[in-house]
């Protein structure tokens, strides 16, 4: 068999009502989907009982939106996490993306369509140089993003001069914050957030994307022994997401009105936590796209809510710190239960 027909191990070979073990096609998933679902609705409940204003339009809107950057980050950190890998330069990465975009956008003056392809493009370079570290040089993935992290912040404040990049055209600042929905006030961001994660679902649960991406977390090994080339398909899964750090670079700088060589720090461990919230393993092999969104949202909501309450930003962290911890001891109990 060649590496590009040969079949995943048969452990871990998508069920016929799924992507894999760990996917939202078994019951198990799907268990692990509405326990974060219905997580979601208690927080939200208990958010509108202390305060009315909670579930108002505006405020409803406004964290859908809040989610647009974190959920997108997190769409492309979830097919690294269910490879087993991580990646911690997605925020700063999403930095470099916007400044990037400034630079061609504004400084350069090239159409905008081109200047969001161009970033699109380089975040998938991001992406693809962190594949290659991993796949061709054996660095650890904890390594080589973090390198990658550093590498593209310092690459931010060059390139921007540390200065702000402002964008002059409208047109640029409608993808984020213009409506496409005439009297809904509703920002474009969030449709496209919504829309990318329809596509990372289906990548995910319908491709042979997704089924290499859950056989590699599951047993790379024995993936690899199945005639599967593991290191081209590594590279693939980190230049994927990479592309969602370009867009997500393009959001924020559109919602901004400027690319903000500053800005990422810390979007990373957000990201991160939207993922293992919403139910995907960080040992690898388990997740899926509905889950991650979830969690995208638990955390929006949660932000949103202890703002409305007044609640000091220290506290803020602790709480969602903690939610972090009890979210990571859940997927170990549960390996626990299941060995």
């Amino acid at each position: 068999m060649t590496a590009e027909t040969a079949p995943a191990p048969e452990q871990d070979r998508p069920a016929a009502g799924g992507p894999g073990t760990g996917s939202g096609g078994t019951l198990k998933g799907r268990l692990q989907q509405f326990l974060a679902f219905g997580s979601l609705v208690v927080i939200c409940v208990f958010f509108a009982i202390a305060d009315p204003i909670f579930l108002s339009y505006g405020n409803i809107t406004s964290i859908l939106f809040a989610t647009v950057v974190i959920g997108t980050l997190a769409l492309g950190a979830t097919f690294v996490i269910i490879t087993g890998g991580i990646d911690l330069s997605v925020g700063t990465g999403m930095a470099l993306c916007a400044v990037v975009s400034g630079v061609l956008i504004t400084n350069m003056g090239l159409p905008i369509v081109v200047g969001v392809l161009g970033t699109l493009v380089f975040g998938a370079l991001i992406g693809f140089v962190n594949g290659l570290n991993i796949a061709v040089l054996g660095l650890p993935p904890f390594i080589a993003t973090l390198a990658m992290m550093l590498v593209a912040g310092g690459l931010a404040l060059v390139i921007s001069g540390s200065a702000p990049i402002y964008f002059d055209s409208t047109a640029y600042t409608d993808i984020s914050t213009g409506s496409i929905i005439p009297g809904a006030d509703f920002p474009n961001a969030v449709l496209i957030m919504a829309a990318v994660a329809v596509v990372a679902g289906v990548a995910l649960s319908r491709t042979v994307l997704g089924r290499y991406t859950y056989a590699i977390g599951s047993n790379e090994e024995a993936t690899a022994l199945s005639g599967v080339n593991v290191r081209k398909w590594k590279i693939v899964i980190y230049t994927l997401a990479g592309l969602f750090i370009g867009l997500a670079g393009v959001l924020i700088s559109a919602r901004l009105g400027s690319a903000q060589p500053a800005t990422g720090m810390g979007y990373e461990l957000q990201a991160i936590a939207a993922v293992v919230i919403g139910g995907t393993s960080l040992s690898g092999g388990k997740g899926s796209i509905v889950g991650t969104v979830i969690g995208a949202l638990i955390i929006s909501v949660l932000n949103n809510g202890l703002q409305v309450l007044a609640v000091p930003q220290e506290w803020q962290n602790v709480i969602l710190g903690t939610v972090i911890v009890v979210a990571v001891y859940a997927d170990r109990a549960r390996k626990r239960a299941a060995a």
